[in-house]
């Protein structure tokens, strides 16, 4: 499947935080069903991507290749009450095929080694709209980013 490159890439400030963090929950819907899983995913640099391993047979892999279009949230490793951070996002689910898969391969391998031994497949989310909110800048600082 093949992807536009975006013209820009998030703020630093934004892709710090992907790269920092490490599990990611996505929302798909099928139907008028939604459901949500989570999951470890690594920050592919350059692309705009979030890569992330699961089992095929797994009913949010299953309802994804359905329904490609996800949204999904991200919050820090550690929680820091007084300054919430976290992101919300929508994007495009997919198979991770092709140069930008192989990116993505490596970039989750590189996090997480030891995840080659389990059983599996690479995904990819093209992110294509975040919202990041940010209190240890500003209190309801937000920033926002489109594909």
């Amino acid at each position: 499947m093949a992807h536009t490159a975006p013209t820009i890439q998030p703020d630093e400030k934004i892709i710090a935080f992907l790269l920092s963090n490490s599990v990611v929950s996505i929302a798909t819907s099928v139907g008028n069903q939604p459901y949500s899983a989570s999951c470890y995913y690594a920050y592919v640099e350059g692309e705009a991507f979030i890569a992330f391993k699961s089992d095929s047979d797994t009913r949010h892999i299953e309802e994804a290749l359905q329904n490609n279009k996800i949204a999904g949230t991200i919050l820090p490793d550690k929680i820091v009450k007084a300054k919430p951070q976290g992101i919300q996002f929508t994007g495009t689910f997919m198979k991770a095929e092709g140069e930008t898969g192989k990116k993505a391969k490596e970039a989750y391998l590189k996090k997480y080694p030891v995840a080659g031994i389990f059983r599996g497949d690479i995904w990819m989310i093209e992110l294509e709209h975040i919202k990041f909110t940010d209190n240890t800048l500003v209190f309801g600082k937000k920033l926002l980013w489109e594909r």
